[in-house]
C-alpha cells in the first residue's frame, strides 16, 4: 500500500492505492484546505508533490484549469482532491492551502500551527 508523507507536518500514513492526497490528509489530520469539499471547484487543496510525482494519477484538464487559480504553481503542483496515489509520495501542503485550512477550521488553528514545521 502506498505511503503519503506530509513533509512540513511530519505526518505519514499508509493508504489504499487510488486514495486522493486530500483523503489521506483528512484521515491523518494534516491541515490541508478543501473549501469546495474536494470537488475540483477551487484551489485550496493545492499541494506540491516533492517526491513520487510519477506515483500520482495523471493530471486531467479540469484539474489543470483549476490550478490556474492557485498561487505559486510549480511543475509538481497538484490538487489534493484530484491526485490519486499509486505509490509512495511526499507532499508539501502549500501556504495557500494551510491558510485555507486555518480559515475553514478556526477551532483547530492552534493544533494545526503546532504541526507545521517552518520551511
Amino acid at each position: 500500500m502506498p505511503r503519503v508523507r506530509f513533509v512540513k507536518e511530519g505526518l505519514e500514513i499508509e493508504v489504499a492505492e487510488g486514495t486522493t492526497i486530500l483523503a489521506a490528509a483528512k484521515k491523518i489530520g494534516a491541515p490541508q484546505g478543501d473549501r469546495c469539499g474536494g470537488v475540483c471547484a477551487c484551489s485550496t487543496c493545492h499541494v506540491y508533490v516533492t517526491r513520487g510525482f510519477d506515483a500520482t494519477s495523471d493530471l486531467e484538464d479540469e484539474e489543470f484549469d483549476v490550478l490556474d487559480k492557485a498561487f505559486d504553481v510549480r511543475a509538481t503542483s497538484r490538487l489534493g482532491c484530484q491526485a490519486k496515489v499509486r505509490g509512495d509520495v511526499d507532499v508539501e501542503i502549500t501556504d495557500e492551502s494551510f491558510q485555507a485550512f486555518l480559515d475553514e477550521h478556526p477551532t483547530e488553528q492552534d493544533a494545526a500551527r503546532a504541526l507545521r514545521k517552518p520551511s
